[in-house]
Parts: structure tokens; sequence; C-alpha cells
């Protein structure tokens, strides 16, 4: 049975890098246990802040990076170029420093790529890529998600056409009330085929939607709510984001 468990850490450096010192530790065991394991990434400030740690760490050559599945939660529809494009962040914070099969590294399509401007087209060619031969979403086995002041995941705005998508596994996302306005996104279903999903985020900002979601919002209104994971859900959280949960959970202090 799926378990959900909460870790605040003291400031977001912390967390950064004990969510670091995790994801090595997991990544090795799934590929102890099954020789290869996968790892949907996700962009913002702290997402980030994680992948350049793991650049950073003498731990990461524990990982074997050629069997390694790298995918992406969301991204924004943006040329392949830009500054904006969680790829081209995740790939200077770690991926371009790691011995990663190109082959099994799946970024969504730039507006700038084979499909051009038209981000249906780019969104319908990642759920292909998920599917693969097999045609069904695969079981990732840890899945990285930040999450909004306003209670967003992936690009799964509250309200908004994605979080009502229950077939798709892969949406094209219009209008979003945070820049850039176009996106590309995993929906709920697709999300919670993970084993293991980490809910990584910091900051006052983000304190309303962390103590909705963990008091059983509906992810209508908070989508974050209805990512879980098959396994577990982790919530790895600083002081700030954690400060409106009423309830005490574990805060590590190194």
């Amino acid at each position: 049975m799926s378990k959900t468990e909460v870790v605040v850490y003291e400031n977001p450096d912390l967390l950064a890098a004990a969510a670091a010192a995790r994801l090595v530790t997991r990544i090795v065991d799934v590929q102890a246990a099954k020789g290869s394991a996968s790892v949907v990434l996700t962009g913002g400030g702290t997402g980030i802040a994680i992948l350049q740690e793991l650049r950073d760490s003498s731990a990461r050559d524990a990982i074997d990076w050629s069997r390694l599945d790298v995918y992406w939660g969301d991204e924004r529809f943006v040329p392949a170029d830009s500054d904006e494009r969680n790829e081209k962040q995740a790939r200077e914070a770690l991926l371009d420093h790691v011995p990663l099969d190109p082959r099994r590294v799946h970024a969504m399509a730039p507006s700038d790529g084979e499909f051009g401007d038209d981000v249906d087209a780019a969104a319908a060619a990642y759920a292909e890529v998920l599917s693969g031969d097999h045609g069904d979403v695969p079981a990732f086995d840890i899945m990285l998600l930040g999450l909004g002041g306003e209670g967003h995941t992936a690009s799964i705005f509250p309200e908004s056409p994605a979080v009502y998508e229950k077939e798709r596994s892969v949406v094209a996302v219009r209008d979003c009330p945070k820049p850039p306005p176009t996106r590309i996104s995993l929906t709920l279903p697709a999300i919670r085929r993970a084993q293991d999903i980490w809910l990584v985020t910091g900051g006052d900002a983000k304190a309303d939607a962390v103590a909705q979601a963990l008091a059983g919002a509906g992810e209508v209104q908070i989508p974050v709510a209805g990512a879980r994971g098959t396994r577990r859900t982790l919530w790895l959280l600083d002081r700030g984001s954690a400060s409106k949960l009423t309830k005490v959970y574990q805060t590590p202090t190194a």
C-alpha cells in the first residue's frame, strides 16, 4: 500500500543537498534490483538545485549513468536554446556532466523542433515516447515534482483543462497563469504511474498549498494533491514551506 512521508529540513540549501543524496541512494538501489532505473525531472529553483548538488557530489559516480532513463514531467514550449527550458537548465546543472546514454534522455520537443509551433503534435509525440512498444505509460521509478503557490504541479494548474484529463498521458497546456503560457505536461494519470513521487519545494510562498494538499484538498483546486506514487509519496520541504502544517514531522539537522 502506498505511503506518504514528510521530511522537513532547516533551509533550502540543506533540502537540496539531502534530496540529492537520497536520489543517489534510490537510483543505485533500483539499478541493483532490476538493472536499470528511470527518473522524471522537474524544473524550478529547487529541482535544478538538486541536480547541481548531485553534479558536485562525489557519490554521483555510484550511479551507472548508462543504465538510467531520464524523462521530464513538463516543459515550457519555447525554442531549444531558451533559458526557460527545463531541459536546458537540467543539462547545464547535471546531464552534460555525467556519462548518460543519449538514447535514454527523453526530452520534450521545443517550439522550433520537428513539430514547429504545433504544441498538440509535440505533446502527442511525447505520449508515444512514453508508451513505446508496450502501449502504456512506464511505471517510473522516481518522479521529482515541484509545486506552485497556488497548488499547481508539473504544468497542471487549478481548474485548468489539464487537471480534468483522465485518458491522455501528455497534454498541451495553453494560457498558463504563469509565463511562459504554452507548455507540455504529463497528466495526473501518468504521474500516478510512478513508483515513488518526491514533492520537493521550499519557501513561505508554498506553505498554503503544501498544507492544503497534505490536509486532503481536492486535486481540481490543488492539483499537487493528486500526485501520489504507487509505492511512496515523499514530501521534502524546508521550514518555510512547512510552516503551516499542524502536524510535527521529521526535521533532520544534518
